[in-house]
């Protein structure tokens, strides 16, 4: 039998598997880190869009802040016009209330009784004068309530009092301003 040394031949396959093992290793190595690497690209590149896309949402809801602040100073503008208004609207409903409350206080003003002032507090008049008597206060306070313009009349004091060396009454009256009632203020229309 013939024998054959299969040793440098088997050495020679090893170094040979060897070599091709590292080569493949070396190409593995390089085509892991190309896929590293590529897919570092795309991912960085979404993030970016994803970044640029945000930076154009953040300028967006600057702008809708920006308009929503210049709505509510709109709004406030408006809601302080509104209050203007219904100032001046109310001003004008009662702009002749003074008209009225002096032209029914004359009217009904009896003879024997002196106002010494008149002061008005919202839809309430105080009256503070003098009277011959009381008789003339109660007359006045009966014509005060039929005036269409002029309601509850209510009496705060009446005193003794010396006005010109005469012995009088003083005397404080309330009464409420109020709207005509309906049947008189048509009435005065016509």
């Amino acid at each position: 039998m013939i024998r054959i040394n299969l040793l440098p031949h088997r050495e020679i396959k090893r170094r040979e598997r060897r070599q091709q093992f590292y080569v493949i290793s070396g190409l593995m190595i390089v085509a892991g880190a190309a896929i590293a690497l590529l897919v570092h690209t795309v991912i960085d590149g979404y993030i970016d869009r994803q970044q640029r896309k945000n930076e154009i949402f953040k300028t967006e809801i600057r702008k809708l802040d920006r308009q929503i602040a210049e709505i509510r100073t709109l709004r406030e503008q408006v809601d302080a016009l509104l209050a203007r208004k219904q100032v001046i609207e109310a001003l004008q409903g009662n702009r002749a209330e003074t008209v009225y409350l002096l032209s029914e206080v004359t009217k009904r003003m009896p003879e024997g009784i002196y106002l010494k002032s008149m002061k008005q507090a919202g839809k309430r008049v105080t009256l503070v004068g003098y009277a011959q008597s009381n008789a003339r206060v109660s007359h006045l306070m009966r014509a005060l309530d039929e005036s269409p313009y002029l309601a509850q009349p209510q009496l705060v004091e009446i005193k003794a009092a010396t006005a010109d060396g005469r012995r009088v009454g003083e005397f404080t009256l309330n009464i409420s301003i109020q709207q005509p009632r309906a049947e008189e203020g048509e009435g005065a229309k016509q």
